[in-house]
């Protein structure tokens, strides 16, 4: 098969239609247009699509298909801007393929966007619209749910095209495994850095009540933990505070809440030079995608003694969970390989103490390697070899 070259950006005659400006829209910036941010990326494709009737407005994102077809979710979120919306694509996109090549799946990584209101009642005119963008790739890209959407979604993708997973009949909502994934990224936190997976009595300041954190909160209450919890959705936060017994805090004192674990479960860019100093924790593990805003919070988190699990290492379970539909994997594999998170993270943590650098740079060394034309000759995937600890991560 042949690819395109790197850097690729398709603008299908669609994007040239009149759209109804009534409806989801994606602004035009004089900072930066897309070609400007998109000539910067190393991804393989970058495809823009838009459906006047509709009013369906996307981005696909193929960051790397060297190991198989990019996989990815499909994030519904009014953007403001296209800046926006193309970071996040690009952000998440490049996360997949770091996430696919360490959870040792044979796919690539992609991510889809679609700009507008995911309130919207209109949501079989707008996930067909999407159905027909994906079909046009032809199989570099399959899609499932994330943030905005939900496996119902996914049925109307699936009226357009066969590339799409995470449907109620079969996999169905990603959530559950997600938080059980980053549940055991956590304990081998804890292990790493207390010596020990227990963490009853520990406090778990959780961001974002969500479908992954509403999962996550019951497995840390199962473990004995205490909960703190945030989320700017009210009804969210009082169903976790009545069925768990958390406490409440307001989203703006979760992050320097008196915790040995911070948990982020809901949108990215959450570690950054405003929240960083004000955190507490010894820990940072959660379920949210790029949860830092740039390598330097990383950087930052590991100077002050702050132990990060790379997110994409811990909130793997979700497209572990769908390699039920795409491998054919039963349930009990499925959760095999999601418990093997816990592994994965030890080795990569093990490994940042041996060179001295931060966890998140260690994992992004790896995933590289991994995804390079010889993965072999990497000089992390030798030094895991001669720890003996390669089975999961190759």
């Amino acid at each position: 098969m042949t690819f395109p070259r790197r850097n690729e950006v398709l603008f299908p005659e669609q994007v040239s239609k009149p759209v109804d400006q009534t409806k989801s829209h994606m602004t035009v910036t004089p900072a930066r247009n897309l070609c400007e941010i998109y000539a910067d990326t190393e991804h393989e494709k970058i495809v823009l699509w838009s459906d006047a009737a509709s009013g369906y407005r996307g981005i696909i994102a193929i960051h790397s298909t060297a190991l198989g077809p990019a996989v990815g979710g499909t994030r519904f979120w009014n953007y403001a801007t296209d800046e926006d919306a193309s970071y996040d694509a690009l952000r998440l996109s490049r996360a997949m393929s770091f996430k696919n090549a360490l959870a040792g799946l044979p796919f690539g990584g992609g991510k889809a966007v679609i700009i507008g209101d995911n309130r919207t009642t209109h949501r079989e005119e707008i996930f067909r619209a999407h159905g027909r963008f994906v079909e046009t790739l032809a199989g570099r890209f399959i899609t499932a749910e994330d943030v905005g959407t939900t496996p119902s979604d996914m049925e109307y993708v699936l009226k357009e095209t066969s590339y799409v997973s995470g449907l109620p009949d079969r996999s169905g909502d990603p959530s559950p495994m997600t938080a059980h994934g980053v549940f055991r990224a956590i304990q081998a936190s804890a292990r790493h850095r207390w010596g020990s997976i227990d963490i009853s009595g520990r406090t778990v300041a959780i961001q974002g009540c969500g479908k992954t954190g509403y999962h996550l909160a019951q497995e840390l209450k199962d473990a004995g933990a205490k909960l703190l919890v945030a989320d700017v959705d009210r009804e969210k936060v009082r169903r976790v505070v009545h069925e768990f017994g958390a406490k409440e805090v307001s989203p703006a004192e979760i992050f320097g809440a008196r915790a040995d674990i911070f948990a982020p479960c809901a949108l990215g860019g959450i570690i950054n030079d405003q929240t960083v100093p004000q955190l507490k924790a010894e820990i940072v593990a959660g379920c949210a995608n790029n949860q830092l805003m740039g390598e330097s919070d990383g950087d930052a988190l590991d100077e002050i003694g702050i132990l990060f699990a790379p997110d994409y290492v811990s909130n793997a379970g979700g497209v572990i969970n769908g390699c039920r539909e795409l491998l054919g994997w039963n349930s009990a594999e499925t959760l095999t390989r999601v418990d093997g998170i816990y592994e994965n993270l030890l080795t990569i943590l093990e490994l940042a103490r041996i060179a001295g650098v931060a966890p998140f740079r260690m994992a992004d060394q790896m995933a590289r390697e991994i995804l390079s034309s010889d993965p072999s000759a990497g000089p992390i995937l030798k030094l895991v070899d001669t720890l003996g600890a390669a089975q999961s991560l190759t």
